[in-house]
């Protein structure tokens, strides 16, 4: 598994240990990238990653040859569980994404998976295999991720209540995917995982993850993926300025009300086997039906082609163009 953060500023790292001095352990290793080294390395394709703005991160997955991503933002940090224990974060991803997901069908003991849990009566025996989970998205104690109108209103709200679940996002329903405690299995949703145009020189700000999400996830719903929330919680340090922020979102505030009915709406083609196809096609559909709305959509849709093209550049895949079709019965069935 890969950790990257969208920037690693040297006082964030010493909140992670004892020292200023990285010391990485034998078996790790780390690389640094700056926004030379993505115009390096992509050339013109830099252009569709965004600069100044933590969408940029998703340049790390680009270039990240690790089956499993963890992202997590600069101001997060380890939290504590009600009994005081620290909460280890990586190994809680890690054990969402190995174990299946349950997209078609609602558990109400939540995921049947878990230690102590199992499918209650009327649970169908032929959905009980589940799917290969995808992403695991995980929530955060201290600062709430408000939007700005929220944040103005509740300037002082915490969040310190911990929910120990973990729940299957069912197929058909959106969410807002936040980006400061994340992980997904690349090599199965990682084309997918694009940020999106935000931050210096365009319109909107603060909407990256929460594209990527709803890309991602209707992608998911098509090719048979699960998608998770709830466990692990990090620790939000920082509440960034509301002000600051209702001038990055305020367009996205409306435009989203026409882009969420949009993704609800969305049928991909049968011929879209792999999440790049998928994203492709997605690309059009956004050119075609949200372009209307403002310019900056055209923009975006072309955005997402060299986002692709620089993904299949990077990661060639020797089992079918625009990558290998996605395996559905990856995840193990459930032991008792």
């Amino acid at each position: 598994m890969e950790i990257l953060f969208p920037a690693l500023p040297l006082d964030h790292c010493s909140r992670w240990g004892s020292t200023k001095t990285i010391r990485v352990p034998e078996g790790f290793d780390y690389e640094l990238y700056n926004r030379n080294d993505i115009n390096r390395i992509l050339g013109p394709k830099a252009s569709c990653i965004s600069f100044k703005d933590s969408a940029c991160r998703c340049f790390g997955f680009l270039v990240s040859k690790k089956k499993y991503i963890f992202t997590i933002d600069d101001d997060c940090f380890v939290a504590k569980d009600p009994s005081g224990q620290e909460i280890n974060a990586l190994a809680q991803h890690i054990h969402n994404l190995l174990s299946p997901s349950t997209p078609f069908f609602f558990n109400t003991l939540y995921d049947p998976y878990r230690e102590g849990a199992d499918f209650v009566r009327g649970y169908p025996f032929s959905l009980r295999e589940g799917v290969t989970t995808a992403i695991s998205h995980g929530l955060w104690l201290n600062i709430p991720d408000y939007d700005a109108p929220t944040q103005l209103v509740k300037p002082l709200e915490r969040n310190s209540r911990y929910v120990d679940a973990v729940l299957t996002i069912p197929k058909g329903t959106l969410f807002p995917m936040c980006g400061m405690n994340l992980g997904f299995h690349r090599e199965l949703i990682g084309p997918a995982m694009y940020f999106g145009l935000m931050g210096d020189g365009q319109p909107i700000g603060r909407y990256d993850d929460m594209w990527a999400g709803w890309c991602a996830k209707v992608i998911c719903d098509h090719l048979g993926l699960g998608v998770k929330t709830g466990l692990p919680y990090i620790w939000h340090s920082k509440a960034s300025n509301p002000f600051v922020n209702l001038k990055k979102e305020y367009k996205g505030i409306y435009w989203q009300e026409e882009i969420i009915p949009f993704f609800q709406g969305v049928v991909l083609s049968k011929e879209c086997t792999t999440p790049q196809k998928c994203y492709i096609e997605l690309s059009k559909l956004v050119k075609e039906k949200l372009g209307p709305i403002d310019p900056y959509f055209g923009k975006l849709g072309d955005a997402m082609v060299t986002w692709i093209e620089a993904w299949d550049e990077l990661n060639p895949s020797a089992d079918a163009p625009n990558g290998a079709p996605v395996k559905k019965t990856e995840a193990a069935p459930k032991k008792k």
